[in-house]
This record gives C-alpha cells, structure tokens and sequence, in this order.
C-alpha cells in the first residue's frame, strides 16, 4: 500500500492544497509533500490529526484493520451511488 497516495487523495477530496494542510498540522508545507511522495513517516498521532482534518477517519479505520483504505472508499461510494439510484 501506498500510504503517501492515501494521505494524497484524502487531502484534496477535502479540498485542502497543501499549504492549508500544512498549517492545520503545524508542519511545513515541505514536510506534506514528503508524506505524500512516502520520503518521510507519518507518526500515528499525526495520522490520527490527518484523517480529522480531512474528514476521512473510515480511511483511518481501514488502516489500522489492514485493509486498503482506497478499496474500502470506492466500495462506499459505489454503495451510495447504489443508494441513491434506488431512492
């Protein structure tokens, strides 16, 4: 699993550019970019702030459960989209 990409799409669904990111987490912008190209790791309380920050804590649950947290997205949508089709 490619935890940078994760962190990556997380991000810009929430619509954050990595500046914003950056200043949410109290780290600077060239340390994002470092955790989304995986050339630095990300410290389990910073990933917990992550995910709240981007409002994607089912990737956190995916994550701690070993499961690739792009997979567990996509099904999620797919069953939204299903849902809304049948409403």
């Amino acid at each position: 699993m490619n935890l940078g990409a994760v962190l990556k799409k997380a991000r810009i669904t929430a619509g954050l550019s990595q500046e914003e990111m950056a200043l949410r987490m109290f780290i600077p912008r060239s340390t994002v970019s470092r955790l989304e190209n995986d050339k630095t790791i990300l410290k389990a309380d910073d990933l917990i702030r992550w995910c709240h920050i981007t409002q994607a804590q089912e990737m956190l649950v995916a994550l701690l459960v070993g499961v690739d947290p792009t997979t567990i997205i996509q099904n999620i949508s797919m069953l939204i989209g299903g849902f809304i089709t049948w409403i």
